[in-house]
């Protein structure tokens, strides 16, 4: 007996954000191989005969297309939605992709078609180092307050969690006294999606073409690469807190002023002077070299990375709190 339905051809494919912090701008390697002239996240098809497991497939396709070595990386989900990336009467295979996170260090050169650009030109709405960002009052919620408050369907009442749409977006963006996250990039990402307000949405027949808000909502990637930019970036800061991840990311030797800016360039927060000196000195974290650098001003205590700290405690992060 023969199975009348039609078989649906999978590809697995492999993405990675790629994070560096250059001039306290977080950025990610992005290429211009992607579908339309819109950037893309460097990929490539997981091929199980060259490749034993998808980090050394990644890994693989990263060394090609950029021509960097990997140090840090972890998986971060898979992503194989349908619609991310077959259009309507496509008949190729569906694309599965499996996203990683990656970090590097300050002047790595790459080759190709590759270059590094600031993540904040892809989630803008994420940067809250000057306060809360303008266009969330301005352009985000006029729009999606009128969609959170629209009828639903029973079966859109409430996402997988139990959530509303409302209940949702006073998370997202903190309202109604609700504490701003910094680590739900991806939940703002996924409810601009959905309210038709991100271009890929359109692209994707997800949403009427009338709901476009133009550039201000960021740049579009291809595919679902800037979803796979905000995982990356929600559990990058959560990360700092439990995991000394902030310190692939800066040189050997740094002033506590350099790393008081590269953790606010990813946790996209501005932080209280004092007490994040006080809290890193107090966590033995770092400890000083004993050299100094002048930048234009009075002369700075080098310090380095206490490597000893993996040993001594299970979640040797740092536990920032906001600027107050």
């Amino acid at each position: 007996m023969t199975d009348s339905k039609q078989a649906t051809n999978i590809e697995i494919g492999l993405a990675a954000a790629i994070v560096t912090v250059r001039e306290d701008e977080p950025l990610v390697l992005v290429t211009d191989a992607g579908v339309g002239n819109m950037p893309a996240l460097p990929s490539g098809a997981f091929n199980p005969l060259a490749h034993r497991t998808f980090e050394i497939g990644l890994r693989a396709w990263v060394k090609e297309q950029a021509g960097l070595d990997l140090g840090y990386a972890e998986q971060l989900y898979t992503f194989g939605d349908r619609g991310r990336h077959a259009q309507p009467g496509d008949v190729g295979p569906h694309v599965v992709s499996v996203g990683y996170l990656a970090l590097t260090g300050l002047g790595r050169a790459t080759v190709g078609n590759t270059q590094f650009l600031p993540w904040y030109r892809f989630l803008p709405w994420e940067d809250w180092r000057g306060g809360r960002p303008k266009m969330i009052d301005e352009i985000l919620l006029p729009a999606l307050q009128p969609w959170a408050a629209r009828q639903q369907s029973d079966a859109e009442v409430t996402d997988r969690r139990g959530l509303s749409r409302w209940e949702r977006l006073k998370l997202c963006f903190g309202l109604d006294g609700a504490p701003f996250d910094e680590e739900k990039a991806l939940e703002r990402y996924e409810l601009l999606y959905e309210a038709g307000m991100v271009m890929e949405s359109i692209r994707d027949g997800r949403a009427d073409p009338a709901h476009a808000v133009g550039p201000g909502l960021g740049m579009a990637m291809t595919y679902d690469h800037r979803r796979i930019l905000a995982t990356a970036i929600g559990r990058l800061r959560g990360k700092l807190k439990y995991r000394p991840v902030i310190f692939e990311l800066i040189p050997a030797e740094f002033t506590l002023t350099s790393l008081q800016l590269t953790v606010e360039a990813i946790s996209g927060r501005q932080l209280h002077k004092q007490n994040f000196r006080r809290l890193v000195e107090t966590s033995h974290l770092v400890e000083p070299t004993g050299g100094r650098t002048t930048t234009g001003g009075r002369p700075a205590a080098l310090f380095r990375f206490r490597r000893e700290v993996m040993a001594e405690r299970p979640a040797p992060g740092i536990r920032v709190g906001t600027r107050g």
